[in-house]
């Protein structure tokens, strides 16, 4: 066997392994760290903190957010008509801890802005896409939620930047 051929051979992955390799492969890649939220059918906020998301379009303007569906968010921000993703910063990594702790719990005594915003905005979160539901697609265990973008609010020259790398927090800064 030639000893490309056996290097080949050696560096695959195993069915069973795959998924843990894949995770592990996916840690090395920076990801943002944003908090999409919504109201609720009885108008409460829910939300839940995601990294896998990424702009899609530019005409129209497109924004897509993929959810656990074993998260018991799911279903709430799937079925919403609206909702907001904030694109953190560094220094704003409290949020996220909130964001971990119980659905019925994120919201306690958090500040939201002031306002008719058709979906909870966090008060002083630096950059806020507000969308509305687009689409929804299939995407293996995940639900891949498409919005339109209908606002922007905050600088984005001086804001997000929050990654999550390596299973940690990381910060993407520019003078």
């Amino acid at each position: 066997m030639s000893p490309a051929l056996l290097a080949d051979q050696t560096s695959v992955t195993t069915a069973p392994d795959l998924a843990d390799s894949f995770r592990a492969a996916m840690s090395a890649l920076a990801a943002p760290v944003t908090i999409v939220t919504c109201y609720d059918d009885r108008g409460r906020p829910r939300g839940l903190t995601a990294s896998a998301v990424s702009s899609l379009s530019l005409a129209p303007p497109l924004f897509l957010v993929c959810l656990d569906r074993a998260s018991r968010t799911h279903d709430v921000l799937t079925g919403a008509e609206d909702f907001a993703v904030h694109l953190l910063g560094p220094g704003e990594e409290h949020l996220v801890d909130r964001f971990m702790q119980p659905a019925e719990q994120r919201f306690a005594g958090l500040p939201l802005g002031a306002g008719p915003d058709r979906a909870p905005v966090i008060a002083g979160v630096s950059l806020v896409l507000r969308c509305v539901r687009h689409r929804l697609l299939e995407g293996g265990d995940h639900t891949i939620l498409v919005g339109r973008v209908t606002e922007v609010s905050g600088e984005p020259a001086h804001a997000g930047g929050l990654l999550w790398h390596r299973r940690g927090f990381a910060h993407a800064r520019r003078p």
